[in-house]
């Protein structure tokens, strides 16, 4: 049996750790830790300078994990991600030449800034934890996840991601700005000379590994879901399937990726059993992006976030 306590005194340890450079964020913070736990991915959104490429750079250095980051751009190129073959003139053999997508954490900064193209070289990777090269496949590292930044897609050149991609995506998280006091420590911060890119000059220091994470993964099956429970989720997913709002509602695999990422908010939690209070928390992150909305609700300003509190609220909550 998970020792479940364990598990929660590290995630502790890593926030606060990399609270030292990412001021707030908190609930983000969370989210990425429950992605590299259950092996899923993220996608964060938010205006440029909220410190999303920070938080990601913290998060592997805290972890002593292998970090790579990627600047999507519309030139970027498949090979680009993944990597090539290269010819040896001299040894008369081809040399693989791995992309920046062999990493424990692989940052895909603004990845709507690419066409679709260069987007699905990233599907692979995520569904299947490889990456095939001319015909061969090759592993990639665990833990292994995929943090995508991407700005709102009423943004001037940007290509919204395609429905197929975003379902990859374990949890869409969205940034706002800081608050008065927030911003106001961030700027404290800066006028004490501290630099974002040295993070040991923050006094952070790792206090887990990635052989943490993967014990933490492996006791993911110890935490206990009761079907009262299971049947929760359930009717969450399919309650946005019959949602007046919705034209495309969640997906089975949506449901999936609920129930796991509740399972290891218990666990980062200290419990051995997952509540519903542990799947509310995690319906909007798991499921924003998986609903779409129908054209005039989007016109008239309602957000998924909406609905899938109305959701939450039709839904009966299991004693």
């Amino acid at each position: 049996m998970a020792d479940t306590t364990a598990f929660a005194r590290l995630a502790e340890a890593v926030r606060a750790q990399v609270a030292k450079a990412v001021v707030g964020q908190d609930e983000a913070v969370s989210g990425l830790l429950i992605g590299l736990v259950t092996g899923g991915h993220v996608l964060l959104e938010g205006v440029p300078g909220t410190a999303k490429t920070l938080m990601a750079r913290s998060l592997a250095f805290c972890l002593d994990a292998s970090f790579k980051r990627i600047q999507f751009s519309p030139d970027l190129m498949p090979a680009d991600v993944v990597g090539t073959s290269v010819y040896d003139a001299e040894r008369h053999t081809f040399e693989l030449r791995r992309g920046p997508v062999f990493a424990n954490l692989v940052l895909a900064d603004e990845v709507n800034r690419t066409p679709p193209k260069t987007q699905s070289a990233l599907l692979e990777a995520m569904q299947e934890g490889q990456v095939t090269i001319d015909g061969t496949g090759h592993a990639l590292p665990q833990p292994f996840m995929v943090v995508a930044t991407q700005n709102p897609v009423e943004y001037e050149g940007t290509y919204p991601l395609p429905e197929a991609q975003l379902d990859r995506f374990q949890q869409k998280i969205t940034l706002g700005y800081p608050d008065a006091a927030e911003e106001a420590e961030i700027l404290r911060r800066h006028v004490s000379g501290l630099e974002m890119s040295d993070l040991a000059g923050f006094g952070m220091a790792a206090v887990a590994s990635t052989t943490d994470v993967l014990a933490a993964r492996a006791s993911l099956a110890d935490v206990t879901v009761d079907e009262s429970v299971g049947g929760y989720v359930a009717s969450i997913v399919r309650a946005t399937r019959e949602h007046p709002s919705v034209t495309l509602g969640a997906s089975p695999r949506a449901g999936v990726s609920l129930l796991v990422a509740s399972r290891a908010h218990a666990l980062l939690a200290g419990r051995g059993f997952v509540t519903p209070d542990d799947v509310k928390s995690m319906t909007a992150q798991c499921l924003r992006h998986r609903v779409l909305l129908r054209a005039e609700v989007e016109i008239e300003g309602v957000g998924a976030d909406s609905v899938l509190r109305d959701v939450l609220d039709s839904v009966s909550v299991p004693r």
